[in-house]
C-alpha cells in the first residue's frame, strides 16, 4: 500500500479551501485541481509499505503525543515547476504543528522509514500543473482545532486518485 500520515479537515475548513481552489481554477488556463475529498495536510509521506510497515506506523502513531491545537491557513502560494506550478494553501507558522511533525518523522526514521528531509513547509495542495497569470496572495486566516492525525492510503480507483484514512490517532 502507498501510505502517508496527514491531517484531514472538517467541512467548514474544506469549504473555505474549495473556495480558494475555485478562485485559482477560475484564473487558470490549465491545471489538475484537487478534489474535495483529497484536500489534506501531509505530515509524512511513507510510500509503498507492506503489512509489517503498516503495523509499525500504527504503533508509532499510538506513541506520538500531542494536545489539540489551533491551525490557521493564511495564504495561497506555489512551487514553480516547468510543466506548470503546484499551487497550495499555506498554514500559518505553528509550534504545535511543527513539534508534532518533527516527533512523528523522528520516530518513523528511527523505525527505518526513509523520509523526505526537506524543511517542513505545511501546505494543502490545491492544484498541480497549474498554468495561470495569478500571483500568490494572502487570505483572511481561517482554520480549526486539530485533534487527530490519520494514516492514509493512496490508490487509483477507476482512474481516480483516492485517499482513504485507514487509522486515526486522536490527540491526548
Amino acid at each position: 500500500m502507498r501510505l502517508f500520515v496527514a491531517i484531514n479537515f472538517n467541512n467548514d475548513t474544506l469549504s473555505r479551501l474549495l473556495a480558494l481552489r475555485d478562485k485559482l481554477r477560475g484564473s487558470s488556463q490549465h491545471g489538475n485541481f484537487s478534489v474535495p475529498e483529497n484536500l489534506h495536510l501531509t505530515l509524512a509521506f511513507l510510500g509503498e509499505c507492506d503489512g509489517k510497515q503498516t503495523s509499525a506506523t500504527k504503533s508509532i502513531l499510538d506513541k506520538v503525543s500531542f494536545e489539540p491545537f489551533d491551525a490557521a491557513i493564511d495564504c495561497v502560494g506555489r512551487f514553480k515547476r516547468d510543466s506548470g506550478d503546484i499551487w497550495w494553501a499555506g498554514m500559518h507558522e505553528n509550534n504545535s504543528l511543527s513539534e508534532l511533525q518533527h516527533d512523528l518523522t523522528e520516530r518513523l526514521s528511527a523505525a527505518g522509514f526513509t523520509l523526505d528531509r526537506r524543511k517542513f513547509s505545511p501546505h494543502i495542495t490545491l492544484g498541480r500543473e497549474v498554468v495561470t497569470d495569478a500571483m500568490p496572495w494572502a487570505v483572511e486566516p481561517f482554520g480549526e482545532k486539530i485533534s487527530a492525525v490519520d494514516l492514509m492510503k493512496s490508490e487509483r480507483l477507476a482512474g481516480k486518485l483516492t485517499y482513504t484514512p485507514i487509522y486515526r490517532r486522536a490527540a491526548n
